[in-house]
């Protein structure tokens, strides 16, 4: 294993970071319209996600940075794990304003079901590349599952 470079892996987690703020900054405030809407069984309070995102965009930096820095007999692996993890963090930035924004409950359901594959197929992806940056995309498979409940349960029960 390479050494760690402090700075491409504060970059790395940066970046997801990064996405994760300026979606929200597009989605305008959640916090009123949350509380309006009505919300599927097992919703947590508004408080609750943007840790939980703030600490799963953080984890998707971490194990991006250790793709980008796995061995080079993994060039083409390393490609397609860096591309689907591109496409899966633009799926995620699209999530919130389509929810928030501009209300489209439907598309958002379908968006975050996405997701949830993309996450999955990334997952997949790094597994060959490094075994450790896949498992630290578990807890985001998970909550991106939890989340699909979540904006399916919106989009029926605000129909």
């Amino acid at each position: 294993m390479k050494k760690i470079n402090r700075s491409e892996l504060l970059i790395s987690v940066v970046i997801a970071e990064l996405t994760g703020a300026l979606s929200a900054l597009l989605a305008g405030g959640y916090s009123d319209f949350y509380r309006e809407i009505i919300r599927p069984p097992f919703s947590p309070p508004g408080a609750v996600f943007p840790v939980v995102w703030a600490v799963l965009y953080a984890l998707m930096g971490v194990s991006s940075y250790l793709v980008c820095n796995a061995d080079e007999a993994f060039t083409n692996a390393r490609k397609r794990a860096l591309m689907l993890y591109a496409v899966q963090l633009g799926v995620n930035f699209i999530w919130s304003i389509l929810f928030f924004r501009f209300r489209m409950f439907a598309a958002s359901a379908a968006v975050a079901v996405l997701l949830s594959v993309l996450v999955l197929l990334m997952i997949l992806q790094f597994s060959k590349v490094r075994k450790s940056a896949a498992r630290l995309n578990v807890p985001y498979l998970l909550w991106s599952i939890f989340a699909s409940y979540l904006a399916i349960g919106v989009w029926l029960l605000n129909a």
